[in-house]
């Protein structure tokens, strides 16, 4: 029989007792694995191991799972930085809440029924998007589908429990948007009414995150672009770029997000000359 701190760090860290049970923990070991503290008592019921993250159990101690911002980050999508601290909790259809100390949880009803942990991806998307602004939630909904964490079956879901007014954001959302920074740009330029080619391969340059008017390639920059090889690559696919006629300009995540204006003001006159 595995002890339950066992048990409970392969399924992620917190259970329900009477799942535990089923893998042959007695109510007796519980308590006793309680008391000598390798496992802690979330509330009646519901236990968890002392390295188990805060939120999670903030949110199994209200009675459900973490979701919304917090639960997709959890899952490896992107999202934009997030200063709320508040603890999102789906409840399922109509769970029971359960507020506890020093609560703060804002809860989350919609269909399904929530087990213990962490939301699924989809349930913490249409959460996301009732808390999120429009692009925060755009951004996640693209590096979820490009993870491959949604399926056309959660795609449905999603379509179905948002508002009918979602719908156009959705009809954009492409599943090859390789990062965050990809998919604001698209979203942003969009909203200018400029059409791009997304994710285009020219011979000779390689793939390239968008082409404008044939002629003006667009590069949403992370992090790791900016040193050593991989800045040094793409000066030389910038220079490829260039003998067959193209324009290239780089934007990086501070850029994007935080000085749009400029961004714009270097785009526009880059697609008069291409049409020039």
């Amino acid at each position: 029989m595995f002890p339950p701190a066992v048990l409970l760090d392969r399924f992620g860290g917190i259970a329900r007792g009477t799942f535990l049970q089923q893998f042959g923990c007695t109510r007796k070991q519980l308590a006793a694995d309680v008391r000598i503290g390798s496992i802690h008592r979330v509330r009646p019921g519901v236990f968890a191991i002392p390295t188990a993250d805060a939120r999670v159990v903030s949110a199994a101690a209200h009675g459900g799972a973490l979701t919304c911002n917090a639960a997709l980050r959890f899952h490896g999508i992107w999202i934009l930085p997030d200063p709320d601290d508040e603890v999102h909790v789906w409840m399922g259809a109509a769970g029971r809440s359960h507020p506890h100390e020093r609560c703060v949880c804002v809860v989350h009803y919609s269909p399904g029924r929530a087990e213990l942990g962490l939301a699924p991806v989809a349930a913490a998307l249409v959460h996301a998007y009732r808390c999120l602004s429009q692009e925060a939630f755009f951004a996640a909904y693209e590096s979820a589908w490009n993870k491959r964490l949604i399926s056309a079956t959660d795609r449905a879901r999603i379509r179905r429990e948002l508002p009918k007014t979602a719908g156009w954001l959705l009809d954009l959302a492409r599943a090859d948007a390789e990062s965050g920074l990809e998919s604001l740009l698209r979203l942003r330029l969009h909203l200018l009414g400029i059409q791009l080619e997304c994710q285009v391969a020219i011979d000779g340059v390689g793939r390239v995150d968008f082409v404008i008017g044939g002629r003006v390639i667009l590069e949403a920059d992370g992090k790791d672009n900016h040193t050593g090889a991989k800045r040094h690559k793409d000066l030389m696919r910038d220079a490829a770029a260039s003998v067959l006629g193209y324009e290239t300009l780089h934007f990086d995540y501070a850029m994007i997000l935080h000085n749009w204006d400029l961004v714009v003001a270097a785009i526009l006159p880059a697609i008069a000359r291409a049409r020039a």
